[in-house]
């Protein structure tokens, strides 16, 4: 899962149904599932379960609390309600609901179906912030009548209990209208249904739909063929707007991870939000073994669109390695409703994050510079969370306080251990190996369908590398001792220096210069902030409202594009601003003035290590 601090969104801080068929089923040993997305009542969405056959008195059916890779408690039962059991007959059987999750159904011998509605998930989102709602958008479920359904299936479909490996067939009826992009292979030509048929639950899960309008793309990298399919409200961007850089993106992906991937898929579903209340909020991208779901606002800017696919794609694309190949029994046998942890979110999260950008400076996407600064900022944020907790008891209790408020660590912190232990292998091998080939190593090792035990780990780790690897892990991992960074860095010959950079006009960190009036939705500047240059240049004081800026009017409604603009503007570009100043407007000429700020980063000093930082960044 990769979450992304929108920094748009921190300025703002401030029913007759049809079923199928389902006679027979509960005679064989499926579950038979139908979800239909064409009587939509209510904003709910009719799911009918056949059952396989059940030899007990009471039968347990769940909906996930908790999903692999959100690391998170969500509770997406709760979004169900509406239901009931049957038996052969159509006479209702017994139900209690046992919590938000599961439903306990009585002389479950006799049960032929259940039925229950499910309410989406975006609109319970509440639009402030980086995830705003409980369920983190792109693990989220939306429902919009016949425009557009996100369908991850952990939303709509449970399980019985015990029954985890029973094969499941999915019957998905929808308008003609709409095309579901998955990875999965539909079974029935019907224009109007398609078939989706698992193994297990468990290969349902992992296997998200995105319907709407026909809007895709396809291309082939290296073996693997590539679904790219975009939802956008207003038709802003399309699939094939940003293929282009996808393709380059994902063709050097590939190249990087040599023989690790063997997947013969991969989806892109990329929702675009209107950003409206009912809409989604949480921004970011959840992985799966061939697909990923991505949630992002429409007002971004095309340039900031894909510079943020390329962040979050790129990074669930690497889960690929792991946790997809390479992950404990925790996550081998996942417990959806009392979910057990693994230790190992350094590597689940923290490597597959160090590839998503060691990758672009491998394959030549970005220069050493950017790849220095990436790695400052990470450092920089894992300052500002609990250096000192240990990452291995963190993760396997991240779904508790105070462990989960240091989840975002895994993407800082966690890059940086994958980091150091890249550099080790380097030093150690005379820059013939690096963390890539230990990985390499442990797919072999372990699998798809052979996880570690999650003690082990570490130990393997060693006998694969060197004691020193072994000697991090222990003491900067699973211990509480704060990682000296330049001291690793040292020994590839880089060393601390410092530049300036251009800030943002509107926000200074996670402190936004300008403030909403809810109740009228009007801008205006903040009267408890020291205001930056771009402010003050254009003697703009606290309390002024800003009406519109180069004739163009802004509101709430708007600000994201405000924002997203201020992005593109460069030193002493004019500018003109109408504001209102104690309730009279006024016009304001000048020019603008970038705040540039003086931020630490690193760069390449020491020839003797020329040879090994080259190994390091390009082997």
């Amino acid at each position: 899962m990769k979450k992304i601090i929108y920094t748009l969104a921190l300025a703002v801080t401030f029913w007759s149904c049809k079923t199928g068929s389902t006679s027979g089923a509960a005679k064989s040993n499926t579950v038979d599932v139908n979800i239909n997305l064409v009587d939509v009542k209510d904003d709910k969405v009719l799911v009918t379960v056949t059952p396989p056959a059940i030899k007990t008195d009471e039968i347990i059916y769940s909906i996930p609390k908790t999903v692999p890779g959100t690391y998170s408690t969500d509770n997406y039962g709760k979004y169900s309600d509406g239901f009931k059991a049957f038996d052969a007959k159509g006479n209702e059987l017994t139900v209690k609901r046992i919590d938000d999750n599961s439903w306990s159904i009585s002389n479950a011998k006799t049960l032929k179906k259940i039925t229950y509605l499910v309410g989406d998930t975006f609109d319970t989102e509440k639009g402030a912030g980086f995830g705003g709602g409980d369920v983190f958008s792109p693990a989220g479920t939306n429902i919009n009548a016949g425009i557009n359904f996100m369908v991850n299936t952990h939303g709509f479909v449970g399980y019985f209990k015990d029954k985890l490996d029973v094969p499941y067939n999915v019957t998905i009826t929808h308008p003609e209208t709409l095309w579901g992009a998955t990875s999965m292979t539909d079974e029935d030509a019907s224009k109007t249904s398609d078939v989706f048929k698992t193994s297990r639950y468990a290969v349902l899960v992992e296997n998200p739909i995105m319907y709407s309008k026909p809007d895709y793309t396809t291309f082939n990298v290296n073996g693997m063929d590539i679904l790219i399919a975009v939802y956008s409200p207003t038709g802003k961007f399309t699939a094939e707007s940003i293929t282009p850089e996808m393709k380059t993106m994902m063709t050097a992906q590939k190249t990087f991870l040599g023989k690790v991937n063997s997947t013969k898929k991969y989806t892109v579903l990329l929702y675009l939000s209107s950003m409206a209340k009912d809409d989604a909020h949480g921004f970011g991208a959840l992985e799966h073994p061939t697909a990923t779901t991505v949630v992002l606002p429409e007002s971004m800017p095309k340039e900031k669109l894909v510079e943020s696919m390329k962040d979050v794609v790129s990074h669930e694309f690497f889960h690929i390695v792991t946790p997809l190949t390479i992950h404990s029994k925790e996550i081998q046998f996942f417990d959806y409703n009392d979910p057990k942890m693994s230790e190992h979110l350094w590597m689940y999260e923290g490597v597959t994050e160090y590839f998503a950008n060691l990758f672009q400076i491998n394959q030549g996407l970005i220069n050493e510079g950017e790849f220095y600064t990436r790695i400052a900022d990470k450092i920089e944020q894992a300052k500002k969370l609990n250096d000192t907790m240990s990452f291995t008891k963190m993760s396997a209790n991240v779904l508790q306080e105070p462990y989960k408020d240091q989840y975002l660590n895994v993407y800082q912190k966690g890059a940086l251990i994958g980091m150091c232990i890249d550099i080790i292998i380097r030093e150690k091998s005379n820059g013939e190996r690096g963390i890539l080939d230990l990985m390499h190593k442990l797919s072999d090792e372990y699998g798809i369908e052979k996880p570690f035990n999650d003690n082990e780990l570490f130990a393997k780790i060693t006998q694969l590398t060197y004691p020193e690897v072994g000697e991090f892990l222990t003491k900067y991992v699973a211990g509480t001792t704060p990682i000296p960074y330049d001291f690793y860095l040292a020994k590839v010959g880089v060393t601390k220096t410092s530049e300036k950079k251009p800030g943002s006009i509107f926000i200074k960190g996670q402190t936004p210069y300008i403030g909403i009036d809810k109740a009228t939705k009007a801008i205006s500047v903040r009267p408890d902030v020291d205001l930056n240059v771009f402010f003050t240049n254009l003697n703009l004081k606290a309390g002024d409202g800003i009406v519109s800026i180069n004739d163009k009017a802004y509101n709430l409604d708007n600000i994201y594009d405000l924002i997203g603009e201020s992005e593109n503007w460069k030193e002493n570009d004019p500018i003109t601003v109408k504001i209102k100043r104690a309730g009279v407007e006024q016009t304001i000429k000048g020019t603008v003035k970038i705040p540039f700020e003086e931020s630490e980063t690193f760069k390449a000093t020491d020839a003797s290590k020329e040879k090994l930082k080259n190994a390091w960044l390009k082997g």
